[in-house]
Parts: C-alpha cells; sequence; structure tokens
C-alpha cells in the first residue's frame, strides 16, 4: 500500500525538518516536466521545486512515511479531505504531488488543485498511459546525469586547486581559484575576524560583516566549536570552514548561488589551505618563528647550541620572489615547508629578503651491536671507497656518521642565495654570506646560487695567517667599498651584473672600483692581483 520507489527507503518517525538528503545533486522539478514522453504537466503550485526522491503512497495520510523533498505519486485511492492532505504533504516537507487519473478519479479533483494553490504545493497531471515506475526511472536518471556532472566539476576544481597550490604563492592562488570556481568571495581570516588574503567581488558590507561573524563561530576558540557553518544573508550564501592546526584560522566563503559540489570544492580547499599554512598559523606564530631565527642568527653560540639540539652543518637562505611581488608570512612559510624547514623570517618589514634556515639532513646512521656480539665486536659495514675498520680497534655500542647537510634546490618562482654548510658558531657569518649570494643569483637571473666552501688551495694556508694577511690587505677600503668589490669580482668584472646585485647605477660601481684601486695601489685589471684580493675577501 505504501511503497517506496528509492532503495534503502524505510518508514520512520515524523520529522519537522528535512534530513540530509541522498549523495545524489537535488533534480529541479523542471527538468523532469521537460522529458515530453513522460506527458506530465503541472496544473497547480509554484513552479520551482527540488526533487531528492521519488515515492509512491495510497494512504489517506502518508506523513509518518515521508523523509521531505519528495515527488510524491498517488492515485487517490484514499483521497477524501483535499485541504488536510496536502497541509499534512507540506508539513512533512514534500517537493510536489503527482495525480494519477484513472482508474480512480477520471480527472485531477478541483478542491485538489485549489488546495495544492493555497498552500504552494507543485501539483502534477499525470496520465493513463504513463506509469508511476516510469516516472521513478526517469528521477533516478536525472540525478544520475546530474551527479556526473557534480564528480566532474569537482574532479576540474580539484586539479585547478592543486595547480595553484604548487605556485610561488600558494594561498593567494588557491583562494583565487576557489573564488573562480564557486563564483564568489574567498578570504582567509583570523580568529578575530582579520582578513589576511582575499579573493574575488567583495559582498556588500552588511555580508561581510555577518560573514565575520559566521566566522567566529568556527574559530575554534573554545572548545566544542563546528568546524563548518553556513548562513544566508539578503540573498547571499555565506560559509565559514576552520582550517587545521588549532590557531583559529578560517575559510570564509561568500556566493550569490549555492549549486551542488560547492561544500566538496570548499573542503579541497580547506586541506590544501590547512597544509599551507601549517608552518605559520597566524601573526603569532609567524612572530614567534622569525624571533627564532634572529635569535639563532645574532645569538652567540653558547646561548644558540642548546635550542639547536645539534651543531649543524646549517645553512642560511635569502630568498626573494621572482616576480619582485613582497612575501608575506604565509607564502614565505610555504617556501620554508617546500625546503623542509619551518624556521622562517618573513617579518622583517617590506623590500627585505626573506631568511630561512635550513638545518642538517637525514639523521646518522647508528650500527649497534647485532645478537650475540660485545660492544667491541661491532663493526660497521664499509661504504663504497671506504676501508673496512680494524678489527681489533675498540669500536663503541653505536658508532656514528656525521650527518650529511641538508642541499637546497631550486624553488618555481623564487630566487634563493645560500650560504655554504657552516656550523652553529658561524650563523651570524654565513647570513652575510647568504646575503651576497642572493645578490649575485639576481644579477645573474640564476635561481639558486650556493656560497662554495674555501677550496683546497686556500685551506693550505693556516687560518690565522689567512686572515691577518686579509686584515692587512684590505685594511685601506671601507666595508661599502669591500663588499663593491668582492661583488664586483665575483661577477668576473661585469659592471652591469654588479649594479644589478648591488641596486645601484653603474657608474657609481665604476666609481667605487677606481677607489678601491686608488686605495690599494694596485692594479684591478691584473689576473693575480684579482686572485689576491678574492682570497683575501674569501676570509672576511
Amino acid at each position: 500500500m505504501d511503497e517506496p520507489s528509492m532503495p534503502n527507503s524505510s518508514a520512520g518517525a515524523p520529522q519537522t525538518t528535512p534530513p540530509t538528503g541522498p549523495p545524489t545533486p537535488p533534480i529541479p522539478l523542471a527538468e523532469l516536466l521537460a522529458r515530453e514522453e513522460l506527458g506530465l504537466r503541472r496544473i497547480a503550485g509554484p513552479a520551482d521545486a527540488d526533487l531528492l526522491w521519488v515515492h509512491t503512497s495510497e494512504m489517506a495520510d502518508p506523513y509518518p512515511y515521508l523523509l521531505g523533498g519528495e515527488l510524491l505519486l498517488s492515485a487517490g485511492v484514499l483521497l477524501t479531505d483535499p485541504d488536510h492532505y496536502v497541509g499534512r504533504l507540506v508539513q512533512a516537507g514534500a517537493a510536489a504531488l503527482g495525480f494519477g487519473v484513472r482508474p480512480v478519479h477520471e480527472t485531477v479533483p478541483a478542491a485538489l488543485i485549489e488546495a495544492c494553490d493555497r498552500q504552494g504545493l507543485p501539483l502534477l497531471e499525470v496520465p493513463p498511459e504513463t506509469p508511476f515506475t516510469t516516472i521513478a526511472r526517469a528521477v533516478w536518471r536525472l540525478m544520475a546525469e546530474a551527479r556526473h556532472r557534480e564528480l566532474r566539476r569537482v574532479t576540474r576544481a580539484q586539479q585547478a586547486l592543486a595547480t595553484a597550490a604548487a605556485r610561488p604563492d600558494p594561498v593567494p592562488a588557491v583562494l583565487h581559484q576557489l573564488a573562480t570556481q564557486l563564483g564568489g568571495r574567498a578570504a582567509l581570516l583570523t580568529a578575530r575576524g582579520q582578513e589576511l588574503h582575499a579573493a574575488g567581488r567583495r559582498p556588500d558590507p552588511e555580508a561581510a560583516g555577518a560573514l565575520t561573524r559566521l566566522a567566529r563561530v568556527v574559530a575554534r576558540e573554545r572548545p566544542g566549536s563546528p568546524s563548518s557553518a553556513t548562513d544566508t544573508h539578503g540573498g547571499t550564501h555565506l560559509s565559514a570552514y576552520a582550517l587545521g592546526g588549532g590557531e583559529g584560522l578560517v575559510l570564509a566563503l561568500a556566493t550569490r548561488q549555492r549549486e551542488s559540489g560547492d561544500h566538496t570544492v570548499a573542503g579541497i580547499a580547506v586541506v590544501l589551505l590547512s597544509l599551507l599554512a601549517a608552518p605559520h598559523q597566524g601573526a603569532d606564530a609567524a612572530g614567534r618563528s622569525a624571533a627564532l631565527v634572529r635569535m639563532l642568527l645574532g645569538a652567540s653560540p653558547a646561548e644558540v647550541a642548546p635550542l639547536l639540539g645539534s651543531t649543524g652543518p646549517w645553512t642560511v637562505i635569502h630568498a626573494r620572489r621572482t616576480d619582485g611581488a613582497p612575501a608575506d608570512a604565509l607564502t614565505a612559510g610555504a617556501l620554508g615547508a617546500s625546503l623542509g624547514t619551518a624556521l622562517v623570517d618573513a617579518e622583517r618589514g617590506a623590500g627585505e629578503a626573506v631568511r630561512v634556515l635550513l638545518g642538517p639532513g637525514p639523521e646518522p646512521d647508528r650500527i649497534a651491536a647485532r645478537p650475540g656480539e660485545t660492544a667491541a665486536q661491532a663493526r660497521p659495514t664499509a661504504l663504497p671507497g671506504e676501508t673496512t675498520p680494524d678489527p681489533a680497534r675498540p669500536t663503541a655500542q653505536a658508532v656514528e656518521r656525521a650527518p650529511d647537510p641538508a642541499r637546497p634546490t631550486p624553488r618555481p618562482g623564487w630566487t634563493l642565495g645560500a650560504s655554504a654548510p657552516t656550523p652553529v658558531t658561524a650563523l651570524a657569518a654565513a647570513d652575510a654570506v647568504a646575503a651576497r649570494a642572493l645578490a649575485h643569483a639576481r644579477a645573474t637571473r640564476a635561481p639558486l646560487t650556493v656560497d662554495a666552501p674555501t677550496g683546497w688551495l686556500a685551506a693550505l694556508v693556516p687560518p690565522e695567517q689567512a686572515a691577518a694577511h686579509a686584515r692587512a690587505l684590505l685594511a685601506p677600503l671601507t666595508a661599502p667599498l669591500a663588499d663593491t668589490l668582492r661583488c664586483w669580482l665575483s661577477l668576473h668584472g661585469s659592471w652591469d651584473r654588479t649594479a644589478v646585485a648591488l641596486g645601484v647605477h653603474r657608474n657609481t660601481v665604476r666609481q667605487r672600483i677606481g677607489r678601491c684601486g686608488e686605495l690599494l695601489a694596485m692594479d684591478l685589471d691584473d689576473m693575480d692581483v684579482r686572485t689576491e684580493l678574492w682570497f683575501a675577501l674569501r676570509q672576511t
């Protein structure tokens, strides 16, 4: 007597609000009416309705068996009070009523038409030649087609968002792509409502204020906060999603319409933004990271070593965006994450390079005694090119090889300058070396320049004697002149590239180099002189 037309439907208790719909997009009533082979005709009620299910019932009161959103099909076998019948359907949340004529009723009762018009329920006339099962099959086919379109749209959006996440400015790029996909506004907000990044058309002030308030609901500043929330304000659909990490960042969306698949696309963006923002969750975390890097680059070795837990080797990297745009904390954090470190300083002010501190590589191999061996019997396996350790030589319980330094690699959209791997005692000097390497990279248009460690020939001279010779030789030069000479020599005497690296006019470079030659009383065109000066400059 009461037959569900959708698999897994079951009778349930009366509900005052429609439950979550099926995992398929709703079907507009107009699409079903457009199927001419069904011969359906709307004769009462509004034209707009979304169908979630199809249900057939000949009960006098099908209310207890409806979930909401159904197209209810009936031949009116027990229809006695059309007004009460329609009222119960509206209370249950039915989307529309399909009334089959003959054999019970020759035409749709006029009282039923009036009740549907009065209570706002769409009423369809089903001709005798159209079985209810055919209507149900048509609805499921439309749902399958809509589901296929939704999956294609989500797949394209996922690919576009993933491509945006790989850009040098991943957070703004993801927000821009998300705003494009949803046709609205996408913003990254702090727990207090501060806008960090945004893309898309800005909503009106009242809707923007409502969106900020909605974001505070999911900001996770207190236990039990929801992970997402939605609202509607003046025809604008608002959504807020909490990012992972526990720092209160929120993805806020404002769109003029809400389409099937929007929630899935937003969920993909939430995952990407949570990963991208993880190195620098909010301004407080960015400030802590920047403060730590500054302390490491300026503090004494005795103060730094306990914080690092390792003596190195460490690499200092200076970075600038290739397009010249400034890098905010989130973009710089994404760069650090791609290099494998969270020690990033992007808080030095506009126009300054991002500084990154890259730690040692993988943990050193440890070779412990095997079962049945004593500590003295444990021997490491010889690596290619190495000799096997003397068995008679005592070995420790765990033999440890020095860790390999982490090696920076070019990053798309960035120009990098890196110091050579250095111990913790020389981080401040490595910072200056990285700055010079970045200038060299920008002048030569190279994506990465790594300062080379002292070569074998220079290493033949004791460091104390080399430093004393350098101080004596370069004593006539001021610091700016010495820096200019160093840069000029590193660029093989190119006036233009040196000017680019130092950010000065080429004539300024010529004047400074000429002044160096006068103060040193040397011919800077002589290769032997250049070699000696380069050796000395490498010691400073």
